[in-house]
């Protein structure tokens, strides 16, 4: 636990890096909803908006190792201010001037680097440092629990939003939400915590080397490359899983209540999760994680398309949609503690994002070529199952790079 700081405050900062994860995940969760909308009221195609979506999931995992090597060093309250700001900038384009180019911009680009400021990473390296160490994967589990109560809020929202003022003023909404970030971050970590002797982080300038030597550990390259399932079954699922449950002709409200019921389950799922990081290996939970994605991934794809079926796999899927995170985090404290926590989730973290990139660009140049997504059920399915393996073959944590 930080030097000095009360259990009170200790609750605050948590609190407030909950309600910022929920507001800049819960942003970025519901683009799915408006694939169809702003390819209808402007004209915009399909495959830019995929790719937009994809390019977001990109510079998140490019920015997520810098912003966190940021924070780790001037404090992640701070950067999730900037955050807001960048999600403001990002959305408040493509509702302004809806086209291919501003989407892929706003939201490719300047919602990224948002998302990467203010999303979970940065809650829960503040988290982490904060927490004492034995209630360290439990605190980060209900920060990401916290987080995902975003999701399960702003779907219906923005849904709603769509209704009323078309997809461009939903998306104006986004941006304004954004604005409540600034003065929720100022709670968290404004300012570095003191540090022990020679447990300065690494930096930005130290974050090459810092990269190079936790990817030479075997296990956190593991674990790395296991991550990149969770970044490409979920970008599709954020991305595409509406607009499949309409070409399935069912109601499109559907896509809203699947998305929404991820983000109510998320919650007990991710403190669960958390719960579970401070009792066994998390790198064999995660294998598990993993596999029971991939097996209600294989049932949905293979089942007839119905209402119940669709909102059994959204719930099924919603608990273990974030559980990834914490695990991933309490992983790599374990093995490297806490002093560059932001930086080192960073680095796993862009493996993930390569996997979102490629996961929603793919599934939209699917979308775009033959109108359907059944072709890459069965892609999710063996990604799934790889990671399993990889994080089953990692071992205990060996030889820590820093001290807790």
């Amino acid at each position: 636990m930080t030097p000095g700081l009360s259990r009170s405050a200790l609750w605050i900062a948590l609190g407030a890096a909950a309600l910022t994860s929920s507001i800049g995940m819960g942003i970025r969760q519901t683009y799915g909803l408006m694939l169809l909308p702003y390819v209808s009221e402007h004209g915009v195609d399909a495959w830019a908006f995929g790719l937009a979506v994809a390019l977001h999931n990109l510079t998140w995992g490019l920015a997520q190792p810098a912003v966190g090597a940021v924070a780790d060093r001037w404090g992640a309250g701070r950067v999730m201010a900037a955050g807001g700001v960048f999600y403001l900038l990002g959305c408040g384009l493509a509702a302004l001037f809806p086209s291919n180019l501003t989407l892929l911009l706003g939201i490719g680009v300047l919602s990224g680097f948002g998302v990467a400021s203010a999303g979970t990473g940065m809650a829960l390296a503040a988290i982490g440092r904060m927490a004492p160490p034995e209630k360290r994967g439990e605190y980060i589990g209900l920060a990401s629990a916290g987080g995902s109560l975003g999701q399960a809020a702003m779907v219906p929202f923005v849904f709603a939003g769509i209704g009323w003022f078309g997809a461009a003023g939903a998306m104006a909404l986004l941006a304004v939400s954004a604005l409540l970030i600034l003065p929720l971050a100022r709670l968290i970590e404004w300012k570095p915590a003191p540090r022990a002797a020679g447990a300065a982080p690494a930096g930005l300038a130290g974050l090459p080397r810092l990269a190079r030597e936790s990817l030479a550990d075997r296990d956190f390259a593991l674990l790395t490359a296991g991550f990149f399932a969770c970044g490409f079954q979920l970008a599709f699922l954020t991305v595409h899983l509406p607009s499949h449950i309409a070409l399935c002709g069912l109601p499109p409200s559907l896509g809203m209540t699947a998305l929404m019921l991820i983000g109510l389950f998320n919650i007990p799922g991710s403190w669960f999760c958390g719960w579970l990081a401070g009792k066994v290996k998390p790198e064999a939970a995660l294998g598990w994680i993993y596999l029971l994605r991939t097996v209600a991934i294989a049932a949905f794809a293979l089942a007839p398309p119905t209402a119940w079926g669709t909102m059994v796999f959204a719930a099924v899927m919603g608990f273990v949609w974030l559980g990834t995170v914490p695990l991933t985090s309490a992983a790599i404290a374990r093995r490297f503690g806490v002093v560059n926590l932001g930086a080192l989730y960073g680095v796993s973290f862009f493996s993930h994002q390569i996997g979102g990139f490629i996961g929603a660009a793919s599934g939209a140049v699917l979308y775009s070529t033959v109108g359907s997504y059944a072709a890459f059920w069965p892609v999710m399915v063996a990604v799934g199952l790889g990671a399993s393996v990889l994080n089953w073959m990692a071992k205990a944590p060996g030889q820590r790079l820093a001290p807790a």
